[in-house]
């Protein structure tokens, strides 16, 4: 798949470039897709929450009334579950929710949510560019003239680069990461792609380990 190289201006540069076959043109993969999403999402998880079982709640041992005569239940504990300020019954308790993916699946994810995006001309390629100072309105003027105000975008960038990131951070729907940092995740989310012109051979490097 070929496509045109736009200037940050949105312009066409006449130059064209060659998406590694192997990464964007392969089958995607659904279901490798849904695993690496939702171990992403597992992995995000803190697991910190917590509730106080009969055990761990405060309070009288002493048993709260007599066992018969009363023509209720029988009552032991004022830290019985049934009761307004007991412990709670099976309550959560922390756990890790983090669960492992073998390597070649969590990268079969990666490159079939690329080619996804692919596939439905979702990507954009942009020529390098640098900003000599961290400007919201400099990355902002780059989304306006790329037609993605209002749609959320992912830019990749080759290496870090720090008047860039800083530049987008402010900017709602506009993210930036570098293609050694990709994820499934970012990648389905994003509506549009936007490569830097240098990055896309990376990806036939990183993506076919």
């Amino acid at each position: 798949m070929e496509l045109n190289v736009v200037t940050i201006e949105g312009k066409d540069t006449g130059r064209k470039v060659t998406l590694p076959e192997t990464v964007f043109g392969i089958e995607p993969s659904d279901h490798a897709i849904y695993l690496d999403v939702k171990q992403y999402l597992a992995n995000n998880r803190q697991g910190t929450h917590k509730s106080k079982e009969r055990a761990e709640i405060a309070g009288s041992t002493k048993k709260i009334k007599k066992q018969k005569g009363t023509g209720t239940a029988r009552a032991g504990s004022i830290k019985s579950p049934v009761f307004v300020g007991g412990g709670r019954v099976f309550g959560p308790r922390p756990r890790n929710y983090s669960f492992k993916l073998n390597k070649k699946l969590k990268q079969l994810a990666r490159k079939s949510a690329l080619a996804y995006k692919a596939q439905n001309q979702l990507i954009t390629v942009l020529e390098d560019f640098n900003f000599e100072a961290p400007k919201t309105k400099d990355y902002a003027a780059l989304v306006a003239n790329l037609e993605l105000k209002g749609q959320r975008s992912l830019l990749v960038l080759k290496e870090a680069n720090d008047n860039i990131y800083r530049s987008a951070r402010n900017i709602q729907r506009a993210d930036v990461a570098t293609i050694a940092d990709l994820n499934t995740y970012d990648i389905m989310k994003a509506k549009k792609l936007v490569l830097v012109e240098s990055s896309v051979e990376e990806f036939g490097k990183l993506f076919n380990v």
